[in-house]
């Protein structure tokens, strides 16, 4: 039965019709689509009895079939006297006989209903919109978690009927869309950007590329997306699964904490150092730091614990936290308060170091001072691998760079003061046991005030507004 002519496919009708020739040298039309609208072009069974067509009925049983997930294909034919015109095409639709229903199961990804889970715990709202029955997009939904059973569908005739602002009203609430046309997902989309959503869409399909378009983010397929969704989205998915852009979404928070972790350790110690460089001369102490101390502790000591604190892994807490604002200083959230008050402590214990050295008329007081504020940074970096939680609890072993790293900055030091082939490069003098213990107990302060602040911070009692459950709305 070769096809000789067609009624194409369009969202807005919802269905397609083919004419075909059979052998006898009949003609026969075929059509195709959504049961609520093959049905209206039905008016008899095919079971031969000529009993006129019970379109409740039908609509009823693939109701039942689309609660349970199917996708719903409605089929009917009619015999026509010839292949009509292109002009009368329209008209083949007419009289036909209903065929039956097709239930086609297309189930979720394995994962898919973990990566809404974590989206929602992340406080992203997952809304899926769709052209699927209602009750298909109301069964696979509660499937994936997106809504509870029985929760509630719009269809795209609902969302017409819905004005600006009554829309404006529900769709922060809405999270299915069924049988929606491709003008409306730009509707859906505009309207959750006027309520300060930052929005991403999926879609593969050229329907799909004006709301990839209009979206903050617009997330194509890369391998079954159409060319015009791929060329008008943001980004694409090379392997189409959802799971993978919330792995981003996780990815890219570690890599941001790990930004600022960065930020707030080498700010702080900066600080320390000039703090203790400048305020030596205005409570009567001699310069504390040599130019080469300076070169030292910026260029070698503390490069490599900062590159390793950007292989930091996760905290456990990322997925559960809300979404940033877009506009949020990356010095939020108590890291500019961290670095003036800890700067401030470093220094003022490098200094402290200092008089109480010059006081007991060490002859080492300058190795002292040097060694305090190393140890101090390297107490530090440790501290601040989380903005909340306790190093006791992250482990020593659960960044094994960043511990070679402190390990090799130790040795490092240890060199400049014990090998005297060193001493004349650093000005350095041998440490005793005792002075050593000193400088260590000395510069445990930062880690120690350090992991009170994080304690308080846990509780409440700091940076109350700052925390990452009180940022700013999903």
């Amino acid at each position: 039965m070769p096809r000789v002519a067609e009624v194409a496919f369009s969202s807005e009708r919802a269905r397609m019709t083919t004419i075909h020739t059979d052998p006898s040298g009949g003609v026969l039309a075929f059509a195709k689509g959504a049961p609520e609208q093959v049905l209206p072009l039905c008016d008899r069974d095919a079971d031969g009895s000529g009993a006129v067509l019970d379109r409740q009925a039908v609509l009823a049983a693939a109701d039942g079939m689309a609660s349970q997930g199917l996708r719903m294909l409605a089929f009917a034919s009619r015999r026509l006297e010839g292949v009509p015109d292109d002009g009368a095409l329209g008209d083949a639709e007419r009289g036909m006989t209903f065929l039956g229903l097709v239930g086609l199961i297309d189930p979720p990804r394995a994962g898919a209903a973990e990566a809404v889970a974590l989206c929602r715990s992340a406080g992203i709202h997952v809304v899926m919109i769709t052209g699927d029955h209602p009750a298909t997009a109301r069964a696979i939904a509660a499937r994936l978690g997106i809504v509870e059973d029985g929760g509630r569908v719009v269809s795209g005739p609902e969302l017409a009927r819905l004005d600006g602002d009554a829309f404006a009203a529900e769709v922060g609430s809405i999270r299915v869309y069924a049988r929606v046309a491709p003008e409306q997902k730009i509707r859906i989309v505009e309207a959750l950007q006027r309520r300060g959503e930052l929005v991403a869409v999926t879609g593969d399909g050229v329907n799909d590329a004006p709301a990839l378009r209009q979206a903050d983010i617009g997330v194509a397929m890369g391998k079954g997306g159409t060319d015009v969704a791929r060329q008008a989205a943001h980004m694409v998915l090379l392997d189409d699964d959802f799971a993978t852009i919330v792995r981003a979404v996780r990815e890219g928070r570690r890599i941001y904490d790990n930004i600022r972790k960065f930020i707030k350790y080498t700010l702080t110690s900066n600080a320390g150092e000039i703090r203790a460089i400048f305020l030596a001369p205005l409570v009567g102490l001699p310069i504390p730091l040599l130019p080469i101390h300076i070169l030292w502790v910026n260029l070698v000591t503390d490069g490599l614990p900062g590159l390793a604190l950007t292989l930091e892994p996760e905290e456990r807490d990322v997925m559960r936290r809300r979404p940033r604002p877009p506009r949020e200083s990356i010095f939020a959230h108590g890291l500019w308060q961290h670095a003036v008050w800890v700067g401030l402590l470093m220094g003022g214990s490098t200094l402290a170091m200092q008089a109480w050295a010059l006081s007991a008329g060490s002859a080492h007081w300058q190795t002292m001072t040097f060694t305090v504020l190393t140890l101090s940074q390297m107490g530090h970096v440790l501290a601040v691998r989380s903005d909340r939680g306790s190093l006791f609890a992250q482990g020593l072993w659960s960044n094994r760079w960043l511990l070679a790293a402190v390990l090799g900055r130790f040795l490092l030091q240890a060199a400049t003061i014990y090998v005297p082939a060193l001493w004349p490069i650093f000005r350095t003098q041998p440490l005793s046991a005792g002075e050593l213990l000193v400088c260590l107990a000395a510069s445990s302060v930062v880690f120690l005030a350090v992991e009170v602040e994080k304690s308080l911070a846990r509780r409440g009692w700091l940076y109350r507004g700052e925390s990452p459950e009180a940022r700013g709305g999903p």
